[in-house]
């Protein structure tokens, strides 16, 4: 099989007009750490986790001074079935204030996901003045960049602060990203996301489309965030790469708590900033009490299978079906299988 990572061209002249925006000692106030924990780990329960722990998982965001928590997604009950998932696929008003209650006197911004092509975003999303949701996250391939933009307009004509998250752009042709990125800094998007869906990016590739993301956004006021995956064991390192460069809005879960091999983990990210505002006690906290519990009936984090679809950049969904075979330990097996040696 052949790698093929979409690695940017003309890097050196947009780092001419893109300069970093510190080092590991500076302190950035503009810098924003979402939660993604519920929203990425329901992935691998169908979104079944028990409300105390959904309301002290929202506890330990406030007290740890995170920004933003996602709470899941906006899905279609016309798609997916309601007593095959927990509430948070689907995230309705009745839901999200019976177990959190209005949110009205915490700084922390609640945020949910809209999958283009799987969500009825007009009638599930209602007014913002009506919600208590504060963002709408619009994951999109490349190919659904027009139905994307029509899902932001109407979160943004109802109030909302919107961002996009382009999947899968290690697969995206440089051309198709450019065009991608040309027609979406023309929309009413407030950040922009840097997607390392299949964890195949190494931080050099990071590091160059990071320039390229953040040219695009530089004058159309727009903000860059950055959401990697764990399967090389470099989302930590991909996600402080993007942020020295000057991407601002960083995603992380609890315990890199995430469908395959996970996602950024917060706790090594809290530790890092330097921002006096995020404490790492209560999310440690969290962790003993409940993530590694957890860990008992759910299975994420690095392992080889996640590793070798990240070397080839395929998605982990072949190293999902195969840690769930009987043939889990034929490591030789999965390996030709992906290479088509076999």
């Amino acid at each position: 099989m052949e790698v093929k990572h979409n690695i940017p061209t003309g890097s050196l002249e947009l780092k001419e007009v893109i300069e970093k925006k510190g080092t590991k000692m500076t302190f950035r106030p503009d810098i924003k750490v979402m939660d993604c924990t519920l929203r990425d780990g329901g992935l691998i329960n169908n979104f079944r986790f028990s409300d105390q722990l959904v309301k002290s998982l929202y506890q330990a965001c406030i007290d740890s001074g995170v920004d933003y928590m996602e709470l899941g997604y906006k899905s279609s009950k016309k798609i997916f079935s309601i007593s095959d998932f927990g509430s948070l696929k689907f995230c309705s008003e009745e839901d999200i204030s019976r177990i959190i209650g209005d949110n009205i006197s915490s700084n922390l911004k609640l945020s949910v996901m809209a999958d283009t092509g799987r969500t009825d975003y007009h009638e599930d999303i209602p007014k913002k003045s009506e919600s208590i949701i504060d963002m709408i996250r619009v994951a999109a391939y490349a190919h659904q960049i027009p139905a994307a933009i029509e899902i932001i307009k109407d979160a943004h004509d109802k109030g909302y602060e919107t961002t996009i998250n382009i999947m899968a752009v290690s697969n995206v042709m440089e051309s198709e990203l450019n065009e991608a990125l040309e027609i979406l800094s023309l929309t009413e998007v407030n950040i922009i996301y840097l997607v390392d869906s299949f964890g195949a990016f190494y931080s050099e590739e990071i590091r160059d489309l990071a320039y390229k993301y953040l040219s695009y956004a530089r004058d159309a006021g727009k903000k860059i965030g950055i959401h990697t995956h764990n399967n090389q064991q470099l989302a930590y390192a991909n996600t402080l790469e993007a942020l020295i460069l000057g991407v601002s809005y960083l995603d992380a879960t609890f315990s890199g708590l995430g469908r395959g091999a996970g996602n950024c983990p917060i706790e090594l990210l809290l530790g890092f900033l330097k921002n006096p505002k995020y404490n790492l006690r209560p999310v440690l906290k969290f962790i003993q009490e409940y993530i590694n519990p957890l860990k008992e009936e759910l299975s994420w984090g690095f392992d080889i299978p996640y590793m070798l679809t990240g070397q080839l950049n395929v998605h982990p969904k072949s190293a999902m079906c195969f840690l769930d075979s009987n043939d889990k330990k034929n490591l030789i097996k999965f390996y030709d299988y992906l290479t088509e040696e076999g």
